[in-house]
């Protein structure tokens, strides 16, 4: 039976009419039990008789992905619409791997595409990946071969293919929210992992430098700023210059660069044992599930690094001569309020994790497939610009809504230092600001945040490639 389906379903050559008919026989043969749809057992079962090999969870994938109406099964026109929508973006993937456009995949050109992504493989592991897919063993896969291979698998078998698309969190914009990167296996046992996040890190500290004098005024605006005393960006600056010379506009960038090292590795340990702990499938990790496990991890780190995050912020704040550096600060806050001072603004600093890194992936996840249902013609690689703008909206749309936990975290890291400063709790402090200065009272000092986003995206791009290149992550 399997000889049959092939034959009529795996042509060159198929008009509308021809695959409809095709997805209609298919569908009649898959349902089993004639009741208009095919549920994940039918499909597994039917699939298996006809020799058609799918991988681990994959009849279920499909159904969850088809499954429009929510009934746990496909009818017709789901199931037909599921394998053409798939089919779609399988003939994307297999010609951006045809580097040469004639038609065939060789090894060397899996190996040059993996090698795009960031994944250098040798050859011999690029011909046992081909290997896999080659049915008529002529060591070059045709579109039958590729579609025969992919289509009744769900489209996350492609992921280690599609590396285009991996949400990377080398491009910093100071915020330590976000869901950490991910690695393959091999970029782990290889010891790649490290390069690159050694290579993000170098790329955040050279970003948060450039950016300093704009995330200080941020930091000045959140604290100082209300509707009595307005501060404007130009006179924001022209106080510090006046309070401090140009290097004032540094303060507290020490620090802010220190920190990156030690969270992006904690962060990193803990997510991979949060992602094993919270898998459903071992070795693969669904997008809610990814979420749930950044935001754990970025909890862990927020929680061990924490102390450095108050101190940056009353080193970003200090008045000259107030503190001689890091340890200076850190004993007179210990000395003067203790070791809970170092906790100050806890509580919605982790608050503002969820919708962060939530929003971020979310926003990310949708451009990403508006792009691929929309100009992804020729290839699956959408260039770097497309990447990068992606990268930005989605950081940005998560600031958006995290930014007045943020805003309050800093006010509570503030409090003590601030002459006549009442020391209240976080929900006091939102009624406060909100009766006073209304809702955009939560919003001081976001023109500044925002305003560093695209040159501290630039910035890091930029460092990280040539760390890449450095490093030997890329040749």
């Amino acid at each position: 039976m399997y000889q049959v389906v092939r034959k009529l379903f795996f042509t060159d050559c198929q008009c509308a009419e021809d695959a409809s008919k095709t997805y209609d026989d298919l569908f009649a043969k898959l349902d089993t039990n004639k009741d208009g749809k095919v549920d994940v057992s039918e499909l597994k079962a039917g699939l298996a008789a006809m020799g058609i090999k799918t991988g681990k969870g994959a009849a279920q994938k499909m159904v969850s992905s088809g499954d429009q109406d929510k009934d746990d099964g496909l009818d017709f026109n789901e199931f037909s619409n599921y394998l053409k929508e798939h089919e779609k973006k399988l003939r994307i993937t297999f010609k951006s791997l045809d580097k040469n456009n004639d038609g065939r995949i060789d090894f060397l050109e899996i190996k040059q595409s993996l090698a795009d992504m960031g994944m250098d493989i040798s050859k011999d592991e690029a011909q046992k990946i081909l290997n896999s897919i080659d049915v008529d063993g002529t060591m070059t896969l045709d579109w039958n071969e590729w579609r025969e291979h992919f289509l009744f698998n769900p489209a996350t078998n492609l992921q280690e293919i599609i590396r285009y698309w991996k949400h990377s969190t080398v491009l910093d914009i100071g915020d330590g929210l976000s869901i950490p990167d991910e690695f393959t296996e091999e970029e782990k046992t290889t010891g790649m992992w490290w390069k690159q996040l050694s290579a993000g890190a170098m790329a955040g500290a050279v970003s948060r430098t450039g950016t300093a004098p704009l995330d200080r005024m941020k930091v000045f605006m959140q604290v100082h700023s209300t509707k009595s005393n307005k501060i404007s960006l130009v006179g924001g600056f022209k106080q510090m210059l006046k309070e401090g010379g140009v290097a004032s506009l540094w303060r507290g960038n020490g620090i802010n660069v220190l920190k990156i090292a030690p969270e992006t590795a904690i962060k990193f340990m803990a997510y991979e044992k949060f992602k094993k702990m919270l898998s459903s499938e071992p070795g693969k990790v669904k997008t809610h599930e990814r979420f749930m496990a950044g935001s754990l991890a970025g909890a862990t780190a927020q929680t061990v690094i924490y102390p450095m995050e108050v101190m940056k912020t009353r080193l970003t704040l200090r008045k000259t001569g107030q503190y001689t550096g890091m340890s200076d600060c850190a004993k007179k806050i210990l000395r003067k309020e203790g070791v809970k001072a170092f906790y100050k603004g806890y509580v919605p600093n982790l608050i503002g994790i969820i919708p962060y890194a939530g929003i971020d992936l979310a926003v990310y996840e949708s451009l990403k497939n508006f792009w691929l249902a929309h100009y992804a013609k020729d290839s699956a690689n959408p260039g770097i610009l497309v990447l990068l703008g992606c990268g930005t909206l989605s950081s940005t749309c998560g600031q958006l809504a995290s930014y007045p936990l943020a805003l309050i975290r800093t006010r509570m890291q503030a409090q003590a230092s601030l002459e006549g400063s009442e020391q209240m709790p976080m929900n006091l402090m939102v009624k406060k600001i909100l009766q006073k200065e209304g809702f955009f009272g939560l919003y001081r000092g976001i023109l500044p945040n925002f305003m560093k986003v695209i040159p501290a995206v630039s910035i890091s791009y930029v460092v990280y490639e040539h760390m890449k290149s450095s490093l030997g992550i890329q040749k």
